[in-house]
């Protein structure tokens, strides 16, 4: 299974980002497959083929199962790699940790995606400067929330991480968002304890070979 996954992805999607985290996390090997989004490879009748939705990431298994949507894929790695977890064993702390993912991918990343951003300017007539302003806007508010749920957690969830001091899910999510967010030049101060557990994850491994440099289609 380990050496015959391929993932369907693109190099500067945050959802694709996230999985790519935590396959590495995981030390799973995978078939880097680009889909290049700007150019619209993702509607061409040969993604269609792989992915219904038109969206990546995509996870080809190694029996050929087809996995959309980055949520859904890290926890099936998760429960199919259980080591090292992604999400806490105790009930209350994996829906704490959930929840702080969410808050970022079905809270922030939604009204920034690229389709979103398309829209506004070809169809809403939005001008370049006020759809920057639109992405920074919806991050830096939804990560001031994200930084708020930080502040309440019970001490022994406060670490090096966002949840504990070892990464989860929600950092999964988390560094994709701030690559993406300082593309923009999103104001990200007075973000402590968020900021830091970004620092914690970008000194990690898994998150450096993850990263959208070292992809294939990376363009500088």
């Amino acid at each position: 299974m380990l050496a015959r996954m391929k993932l369907h992805n693109y190099f500067r999607s945050s959802a694709s980002f996230r999985v790519r985290i935590a396959l590495e996390l995981k030390g799973l090997s995978y078939e880097y497959l680009p889909v290049h989004l700007v150019k619209g490879e993702h509607k061409q009748d040969a993604y269609a083929a792989v992915s219904p939705s038109g969206l990546v990431p995509t996870l080809v298994t190694d029996a050929g199962e087809r996995l959309g949507q980055s949520m859904a894929i890290i926890e099936y790695l998760d429960e199919m790699q259980p080591e090292p977890p992604l999400l806490p064993r105790d009930p209350l702390d994996r829906a704490r940790v959930r929840a702080l993912a969410q808050l970022i991918a079905c809270e922030i990343h939604p009204l920034n995606n690229l389709r979103v951003l398309k829209y506004l300017v070809r169809e809403l007539k939005v001008d370049e400067e006020a759809k920057n302003a639109w992405y920074r806007h919806w991050v830096r508010d939804g990560l001031q929330a994200f930084e708020r749920e930080l502040a309440q957690l019970p001490r022994q969830a406060q670490g090096r991480y966002c949840y504990g001091d070892a990464p989860t899910l929600a950092d999964c999510c988390l560094v994709p968002q701030v690559f993406n967010g300082r593309r923009f030049d999103v104001d990200f101060s007075g973000l402590e304890r968020t900021m830091a557990a970004f620092e914690a994850c970008m000194q990690h491994p898994a998150f450096q070979k993850a990263q959208p440099s070292g992809c294939p289609d990376n363009e500088a």
